[in-house]
């Protein structure tokens, strides 16, 4: 049977744009995979992975023309987004960089022997090696940032580790075309073009995560492609690490106070964010807690008026499309379900946003409607409205895990008055990053980021956004009384390498 054909779609008409390539085979999965692992070597020096992630920063950016021309043909997500995109992705494959020259990351620790302890201490050497192959698969809504060269790739190269990336569907020529990209940057530095493997089709992703030779995976997607992916992976006959970031209902309070303080604000920042890239985004606010009364009166005529001057946008394919407004009829046919600001379809390629309201009463007790607890992907928002403390309390503790929790506190309430400090502790199990005051969409990379969180936001507790996203493709190792002839040099007494060490107990720098 001939391989079925990869085709480049323009989300704006639904129309096929050019055959990139065919889907692989397991065949070509497995060459995929042999060729990143014999590529490990080429990664081993720490100078020459820091060299290589810059000078794929550096190439990225002489392209971004051509790419952002590609992008946008692929994703209708708009050149100035999807150059911001490409800038944001540069400077994370720079930050990594440096992360790697500093060498904070292998977490050295030597301990000399103590016969006086109990029990007696030898000697002791631990740090970091890299895992091997890790799989890399490819987000929808981020073709940059969340791609071939985002933050999993990049984090990989950092540690060490060969990448293959399964390319997404929807954007399968710029996958082709940032992984050339990418291959010219590591032959620059004698790396082969192996180091970077690049797959296509759903069955290359079920065989690259089955394969022996890959060593852990990184995920961004659906929870059920996530799951599914997270089962196999820990069903193979050695299971591996698989850091999937998988969904988010993203939830918001909104303190009676902080409505009564300033309500149409929050109504407007609130459509701002739901509405960002067409409500594609992983940390969108799905659920808002409102109080009801006037003032939470006012916050939603606010958000009707800025949702509501809001045109129409493209999907990133017409299969979300679908599942859009799927989700938005199933939802607002519940009972108490309300629709001041209607969304659903625009043209046959696009789709209109918009806003559901209901009593928070009915998201908790017998009936309770357990629909609009879940992710809806695109520019939708469910406002809750609350009666007292108690019922918003009530629906937080239904809630599953989230990348972001958000509270909205009136002046006094920030400074530390009346229940800001509880409430900031009531939210903090909910999710990997709280927000005071402010909105979630906009994930800065930055050192002391986390983009993660309790299940099913993510399947570890790591971060696959800011420096500590190395970590996840590592493992510690210890040496017991080596001789110093032997060890690696990271672990040596005269520290050849300059790095960052904990040494018999003190840090030094």
């Amino acid at each position: 049977m001939a391989a079925a054909p990869v085709w480049s779609v323009d989300p704006r008409t639904g129309k096929q744009r050019e055959q990139v390539a065919v889907e692989a085979t397991a065949q070509d999965v497995d060459a995929a995979v042999r060729a990143a692992h014999d590529a490990r070597g080429a990664l081993a020096d720490r100078a020459v992975r820091a060299a290589f992630l810059r000078t794929a920063a550096d190439r990225l950016e002489a392209a971004r023309d051509g790419l952002v021309e590609t992008a946008d043909a692929e994703s209708a997500l708009g050149p100035a987004r999807l150059t911001g995109e490409l800038a944001r992705t540069c400077y994370q494959l720079r930050a990594f960089a440096d992360i790697v020259e500093e060498g904070a990351f292998l977490d050295v620790v030597i301990d000399h022997p103590d016969d006086t302890a109990t029990p007696p201490i030898p000697d002791l050497r631990r740090y970091k090696v890299p895992l091997g192959v890790v799989a890399v698969y490819s987000a929808s809504n981020f073709p940059f940032a969340f791609s071939v060269a985002g933050g999993d790739t990049a984090s990989a190269f950092g540690a060490g580790c060969p990448v293959v990336v399964k390319a997404h569907p929807d954007h399968p020529a710029l996958s082709e075309q940032v992984a050339e990209v990418l291959r010219g940057a590591a032959a620059e530095h004698g790396i082969p073009a192996g180091v970077l493997g690049l797959v296509h089709g759903f069955r290359a992703g079920v065989e690259l995560i089955g394969h022996p030779l890959v060593a852990a995976a990184g995920f961004t997607g659906s929870v059920r492609g996530g799951r599914a992916l997270f089962d196999a992976a820990a069903a193979r006959p050695v299971p591996i690490p698989f850091h999937g970031e998988l969904g988010s209902l993203n939830p918001v309070l909104v303190t009676e106070a902080a409505a009564a303080e300033r309500a149409e604000a929050i109504g407007a920042g609130l459509a701002g964010s739901m509405t960002l890239g067409v409500g594609q985004f992983c940390v969108k606010p799905g659920l808002v807690l409102a109080p009801a009364g006037e003032a939470g009166d006012r916050l939603v005529k606010s958000l009707t008026d800025a949702v509501g001057s809001t045109g129409d946008g493209v999907l990133l394919d017409h299969r979300m499309r679908d599942n859009f407004l799927a989700g938005v009829a199933e939802r607002a046919a519940l009972p108490e379900v309300e629709s001041p600001l209607a969304p659903g379809a625009g043209d046959e390629h696009t789709v209109s946003a918009g806003f559901l309201t209901v009593p928070a009463g009915r998201l908790t007790g017998e009936g309770a409607h357990d629909l609009l607890l879940e992710e809806c992907f695109g520019p939708v928002t469910v406002v809750a409205r609350y009666t007292g403390e108690s019922e918003a309390t009530a629906v937080l503790s239904r809630l599953p895990g989230n990348l972001t929790a958000t509270v909205h506190l009136s002046s006094e309430e920030a400074a530390g008055e009346g229940r800001g400090p509880e409430l900031l502790a009531e939210l903090t199990p909910l999710a990997g990053r709280v927000l005071v005051n402010g909105w979630p969409t906009g994930v800065a990379v930055a050192p002391a980021q986390h983009h993660g969180g309790p299940y099913p936001a993510t399947t570890s507790t790591s971060t696959s956004v800011g420096g500590t996203a190395i970590e996840r493709w590592m493992r510690p190792v210890a040496y017991q009384n080596a001789p110093e002839a032997l060890l690696p040099p990271e672990l040596r007494d005269d520290n050849p390498l300059g790095l960052p060490r904990r040494y018999d107990g003190r840090l030094e720098r």
